[in-house]
């Protein structure tokens, strides 16, 4: 994934899914530990930066429930490098990038879309069909995220030559 992504887009940085992972750990976690492990991973995520973040999740590895369900704390590790990007952002854009349900979920919608259909005879068709789906996904988006002007004003400091063409 990493490969085609800097292939396709150079300058993308590649983070996990902050939601995923927390749900991945927490996969064969018993019911009666569930909230105590779910309580244990906040400090990870929530960290200051990637350093407070790993001392973090190296407590967590050598607390009582890391002890417990070691492959948690290995899961983690084995993710380090696509969590890491995750700490470069200040708390309100991490607010928005946690998790990818939002993207995941348009994903499927436009994959329902063209799944129907066996073949579109011109590129252009295919283009149409994309576009004429999102703009009946997007009557469903009714609320924006509180935190979006105060994330797009810090995004544009970050990466305001990549975003400010695009903005109205």
């Amino acid at each position: 994934m990493k490969e085609a992504l800097e292939a396709a887009f150079p300058n993308t940085l590649l983070q996990t899914c902050i939601v995923h992972l927390i749900r991945n750990s927490l996969k064969f976690v018993g019911y009666k530990d569930y909230k105590a492990v779910a309580g244990a991973l906040k400090p990870i995520y929530r960290a200051v930066n990637a350093a407070d973040a790993r001392k973090e999740l190296d407590a967590f590895a050598q607390s009582e429930l890391g002890l417990r369900y070691p492959y948690i704390a290995k899961q983690w590790i084995d993710s380090w490098d696509k969590v890491i990007p995750f700490f470069d952002f200040s708390p309100n854009i991490r607010r928005l990038i946690y998790t990818t349900n939002a993207i995941e979920s348009l994903n499927r919608d436009l994959r329902k879309v063209i799944k129907t259909r066996a073949a579109f005879p011109t590129e252009t068709a295919a283009l149409k069909l994309l576009f004429l789906a999102i703009r009946k996904v997007e009557k469903r988006w009714v609320r924006p995220s509180p935190y979006w002007s105060a994330a797009m004003r810090e995004l544009v400091v970050l990466f305001g030559d990549r975003i400010t063409p695009y903005i109205d």
